[in-house]
């Protein structure tokens, strides 16, 4: 996923049912391509944040950003350039891993700081968080011994935290 193509926006929502349908409704209506959509609740229990990766090469960023403002429930959008952005996302992967290849398996699984959750006879379920691209090289990795199964959660952002030592207030919200 290129990032000159894609760029996070973090939206602030009020925490009520149908939120996050008049979000997605809003992007399907104005044909906006979503490449990655995550919700959760946020720091106070009334609100969620919805993290959306979206096309820009297709829309511009101000459009969409325009029509996500025209819905009652947002509070806030911040923009998160992926430069000044702290990204994460989670795979589960159900992996064949029969007994000539369990080994090889389980070294890229410690290699890449993974987990393993579950461990079948012929097969081994692994959980990995981390930046989209360290989940895209395991998943490549693993791909020769059989994907049997595949998750993704969509990635989650945060700004970055100002490095100044002068400053105590965390930079990076933006709108």
């Amino acid at each position: 996923m290129s990032e000159l193509q894609h760029h996070i926006l973090s939206v602030l929502v009020e925490n009520r049912p149908g939120v996050l349908a008049r979000v997605a409704s809003l992007f399907a209506r104005r044909g906006f391509n979503i490449f990655s959509l995550a919700v959760a609740p946020a720091e106070e229990d009334t609100m969620s944040r919805i993290t959306i990766v979206v096309d820009v090469e297709r829309t511009p960023l101000e459009q969409i950003v325009k029509q996500l403002f025209k819905l009652v429930e947002v509070i806030k959008i911040s923009e998160l350039d992926p430069r000044q952005a702290v990204e994460r996302e989670l795979i589960l992967a159900t992996v064949r891993a029969g007994a000539a290849d369990r080994g090889h398996v389980v070294e890229l699984i410690q290699i890449l700081e993974g987990k393993i959750v579950a461990v079948g006879s012929d097969a081994i379920t692994v959980s990995l968080e981390g930046h989209p691209d360290k989940l895209d090289d395991f998943e490549d990795l693993i791909r020769p011994y059989g994907i049997l199964e595949l998750q993704r959660t969509g990635r989650i952002a945060l700004p970055k935290l100002d490095r100044d030592v002068r400053t105590s207030a965390v930079k990076g919200n933006i709108g």
